[in-house]
């Protein structure tokens, strides 16, 4: 697929100038830090060095006074309290955080994981029902809940407090909860918009902490979990975020919890971990519990006492991703071949599927395949329960969610995010609804949003790369979200005679701009339909990130190549 290439703006020199000097540091790093924001002493050093005493106070979170009391009175008059959550990473990790903190303080605990196809995303009737009939009176909701209004109306007449975790956008009625925790409401006035579900639980149990005057070290013991659930879930790795996958992934690295430490004990060893680590390996692993099986498995897994348990849990949970990874290939290539027989499909704006056999589980990852390949907002769906329920996916630059809650009348349930989104409605509106869907795409969509792009921060001679140069570009990270690895262009460069192509038609290269000058080795993932022109030694032009390549104990550098355009 072609892909347009844009620099980003190029930053003042006198602020470049003035940090570089402040910092001894070269001005092609320092302008990448004032590109992102970063144009004072205070703030590179913010940036360079967070610090866990950085975190805004939990106490400044609207309705966290009130989750707080209703916690103590829970706990001072033996009332049973059940810690509940979504099944992807984020609602599990945040489930697990909250739930180990108060098991470790209060025995009357228990954890709620709705089942992905008998209840459906979210706070379910079902949920509410077996709480009641269970004894519990408080529930306290992570990652889910802020759109839930008639289920907290429910829970209330029948005397079950819930208190609401939870960071998607939410509606024009707030739930009727004892308290809400949820930054982007419109009248709290907290720092820091973006946490992840996991962070809001962290936050919660970071002011009982304070409260009660419990040492900090008994609530970073969960940044771990924190950094696993900021990676999984996209959010921006800013301000809080990014405070928390930095010190998390330094303690995935030197104390991971025993669920963590059994499923990295198949994964190679390595100095550090990074966030692709997590999106890549652990992340796929603990959501694939609830997209095949129970997610319960994940909670279970990342609260085991012992590494034995975690060892048996973490062995059954391999297992589930191995499964949702045939899924996922199954389902893939019928998505692939339903479109290349779709004569219309090249005058479309979106993609919407449906097949009554596809298993839900993993149709969100399917939608996200099909927009590596097409490129324009996708939506999967399957039938479950006697309705058609979906999961969508967005391109850069278009805002899903709005696109979709214009489609609101036709819809029995919907929520998301800006590029992600779930979706329910009955099957009989599931033609309205495409036509209508595809209609508000081909109105707001830009022609540009239809081509991926890759913005690059700057053009460097190669000659720049060295491993002082990586050794400080490395500090950059934790990279995602809000802070990506940053990219460099590259002009005239040319395979100096071994290019190969390796793998699942990946590209392997050895690259120079100069001649007699430095040789790196390079490599371009699914780039393989290039090596004709590469291997006859053309000259042409990259973007590219930097990275290690760990291989049989050595290391070194390698230019991790996004594309390629010949002159």
């Amino acid at each position: 697929m072609t892909k347009r290439w844009r620099s980003k703006l190029e930053p003042d020199k006198n602020v470049v100038e003035e940090l570089s000097k402040a910092i001894n540091l070269n001005k092609v790093l320092t302008s990448i830090l004032v590109q992102r924001g970063i144009d004072s002493f205070d703030l590179a050093k913010k940036f360079f060095r967070p610090q866990l005493s950085d975190l805004h106070s939990p106490l400044l979170m609207k309705g966290m006074d009130k989750a707080l009391e209703r916690i103590d009175f829970a706990i001072a008059n033996n009332q049973k309290i059940l810690v509940y959550g979504d099944y992807d990473v984020d609602g599990t990790t945040a489930v697990a955080t909250v739930y180990c903190f108060f098991k470790d303080r209060y025995p009357l605990l228990d954890f709620y994981i709705p089942d992905r196809y008998t209840e459906g995303y979210g706070i379910s009737f079902m949920s509410i029902d077996w709480a009641s009939n269970n004894g519990f009176s408080l529930i306290i909701a992570l990652d889910c809940g802020i759109k839930s209004v008639d289920k907290i109306a429910y829970a209330n007449s029948k005397n079950v407090d819930f208190i609401i975790c939870d960071h998607h956008l939410p509606g024009d009625e707030i739930p009727a909860a004892v308290a809400v925790l949820n930054p982007k409401q419109k009248d709290c006035t907290y720092p820091f918009k973006e946490l992840s579900g996991a962070g809001i639980g962290y936050k919660l149990i970071q002011g009982f902490a304070e409260k009660h005057a419990i040492p900090s070290i008994e609530v970073e013991k969960f940044l771990d979990l924190g950094a696993v659930s900021v990676a999984s879930d996209l959010v921006p790795i800013l301000d809080e975020n990014r405070i928390l996958a930095y010190h998390g992934l330094k303690k995935l690295k030197a104390d991971p919890n025993n669920g963590l430490k059994a499923l990295l004990e198949a994964y190679p060893d390595k100095p550090e971990f990074g966030v692709n680590d997590i999106v890549f390996f652990i992340g796929p692993r603990i959501n694939a519990a609830g997209r095949i099986a129970d997610a319960k498995d994940s909670v279970r897994l990342m609260t085991a006492d012992t590494m034995e348990d975690a060892k048996v849990i973490a062995s059954q949970v391999n297992q589930h991703n191995n499964d949702r990874r045939g899924f996922d290939q199954s389902i893939t290539e019928h998505a692939f071949d339903l479109i290349e027989k779709d004569a219309d499909f090249i005058n479309r704006k979106s993609t919407i599927l449906f097949h009554n056999e596809w298993h839900k589980g993993v149709i969100g990852i399917v939608a996200s395949r099909l927009i590596e390949k097409y490129y324009r907002p996708t939506i999967i769906l399957t039938e479950s329960n006697g309705m058609a329920t979906g999961s969508a996916r967005s391109v850069e630059g278009f805002d899903l969610y709005s696109a979709i809650e214009e489609c609101s009348e036709l819809l029995d349930q919907y929520g998301g995010h800006t590029h992600a989104a779930g979706l329910t409605l009955k099957l009989e509106n599931l033609p309205s609804f495409i036509e209508k869907f595809e209609t508000v795409v081909a109105k707001n969509i830009l022609v540009g949003s239809l081509t991926p792009e890759i913005e690059y921060d700057m053009e460097i001679p190669l000659r720049t790369i060295t491993p002082k140069f990586y050794s400080v570009l490395k500090q950059f990270s934790p990279f995602g979200p809000g802070n990506l690895n940053p990219i460099f262009m590259g002009k005239n460069v040319w395979d100096v005679g071994d290019a190969t192509i390796v793998g699942n038609n990946h590209l392997k290269l050895s690259l120079t701009q100069e001649e007699g000058g430095r040789v790196f080795k390079a490599i371009g993932f699914g780039l393989g339909e290039h090596y004709e022109r590469v291997s006859q030694g053309v000259s042409f032009d990259i973007c590219f990130t930097i990275e290690e390549n760990h291989f049989n104990g050595h290391v070194n550098l390698q230019l991790n190549i996004k594309d390629i355009l010949f002159r």
